[in-house]
């Protein structure tokens, strides 16, 4: 089917979790990332008669990559942008903490690591938390990922392999040691 025989609304509209997800990790601030999406979304409608194939999540995307970009080149004065906590912020986290038959052992272990993972992801250079966001969180291929930031398949294979290195790093040397001694 090409993009002229589907609308906008069936082709693109399923992305818009994948499009703020990314956004907000490289921009680290909710608000910004709403209006990065918002942004990105006006020029995909724009352009939307000009793709090619079927699969429109790499393309859409790539256009959510770019105006982070184009957001963060205006907007680098800005130095009160506030982190996104996974733990903190998320339904899915609150509504765990509510189970009243959960482990509270299991529980705190669980927001720990998600806490410490997120925290890792957010202190990677760009080019890693890209990659990582895109292929773990988002699960994309490493051609689509490729699509997306506009480089070579093995550069994302590098960048992807390094981006996992530096979290293993960090994750490792950043484990309270209550965790160390309780695991052990």
């Amino acid at each position: 089917m090409t993009p002229s025989a589907r609308t906008f609304d069936t082709a693109v509209m399923p992305h818009l979790h994948a499009a703020y997800n990314l956004a907000r990790w490289l921009l680290r601030d909710d608000r910004s990332a709403e209006d990065a999406v918002q942004e990105a979304y006006l020029r995909a409608f724009r352009f939307f008669k000009d793709v090619r194939g079927d699969d429109v999540r790499p393309w859409l995307l790539g256009i959510v990559r770019n105006a982070c970009h184009d957001w963060l080149r205006q907007n680098r004065h800005l130095d009160d942008q506030v982190e996104f906590d996974e733990v903190r912020d998320s339904d899915m986290a609150a509504s765990a903490a509510d189970t009243a038959y959960a482990d509270p052992f299991v529980l705190l272990d669980h927001r720990d690591l998600a806490g410490r993972v997120n925290e890792a992801i957010a202190a990677l250079a760009p080019a890693f938390r890209e990659v990582i966001v895109l292929r773990e969180l988002e699960e994309m291929s490493y051609d689509d990922i490729a699509r997306v930031a506009g480089v070579p398949v093995g550069t994302v294979m590098s960048r992807l392999s390094r981006a996992r290195a530096l979290l293993r790093r960090s994750l490792h040397d950043d484990r309270p040691a209550a965790l160390r001694e309780r695991k052990a």
